[in-house]
């Protein structure tokens, strides 16, 4: 579903204020809107979300001792082995690769959770959901991508819901940055990396559409420098 995305100046104003709220750095009079104004927005197709949740979860669990030869097993029968990227194709199968950068899509998994309603709530404050686990394949019992998709009956946020979270993780990106460059206390028990990383899945998962705007990124290729 796309629409017209909300006004970018009143977003980024809540956003700011939410930071004002946390006892957070506000970013500079010329950080960049995400969007523009007559700009549209929307989010990626449920099943591509979904497929992307199933291989972070299949990687988490590569890093947690799951052996590759059930891995591939695992993919081969859920049709996923085509999305995987480069650099996650070859950990999954040789483990080859910065192994704690996987560990980290933890919370990459958990913002993907959000935007598909199987968690109710982003909190900048608050570590993963224990139960998230509940939510994803079973890989245990070998439960297969196809039956997953049926048990959670995926229910999106509103992309205009969504854009508003990645505003604020935008701006709290920078803050956390800020905050632990100068050696101040956060204000939970979230760390910058986690923040960059829920950062990371909205940026892939809203697609926004305008003059200003290229064609939506692969996830290796989703731009975390600004």
């Amino acid at each position: 579903m796309r629409v017209s995305a909300p006004d970018p100046r009143a977003v980024r104003e809540a956003s700011l204020d939410e930071l004002s709220r946390l006892g957070l750095p506000l970013p500079p009079p010329q950080f960049p809107l995400v969007w523009e104004p007559g700009d549209e927005i929307e989010l990626r197709p449920t099943p591509e979300i979904e497929a992307r949740i199933a291989v972070l979860h299949l990687i988490l669990a590569r890093c947690f001792g799951m052996p590759p030869q059930a891995a591939m097993s695992w993919l081969l029968e859920s049709h996923l082995v085509e999305m995987l990227t480069p650099p996650e194709w070859q950990f999954v199968m040789g483990g080859r690769g910065d192994h704690r950068s996987f560990v980290l899509h933890h919370d990459a998994l958990f913002s993907l959770a959000w935007v598909l309603g199987l968690s109710k709530q982003l909190d900048p404050t608050v570590p993963v959901d224990e139960r998230l686990v509940e939510r994803m394949p079973n890989l245990v019992t070998g439960e297969t991508f196809p039956q997953w998709r049926a048990r959670i009956l995926a229910a999106p946020q509103h992309p205009a819901d969504a854009a508003a979270l990645l505003d604020l993780h935008y701006c709290l990106d920078w803050a956390y940055l800020e905050t632990e460059k100068a050696g101040r206390e956060l204000p939970g028990l979230v760390d910058a990396n986690a923040i960059g990383q829920r950062r990371w899945a909205l940026e892939w998962a809203v697609v926004l559409r305008g003059p200003y705007h290229d064609d939506p990124p692969g996830w290796e290729e989703v731009d975390l420098s600004t």
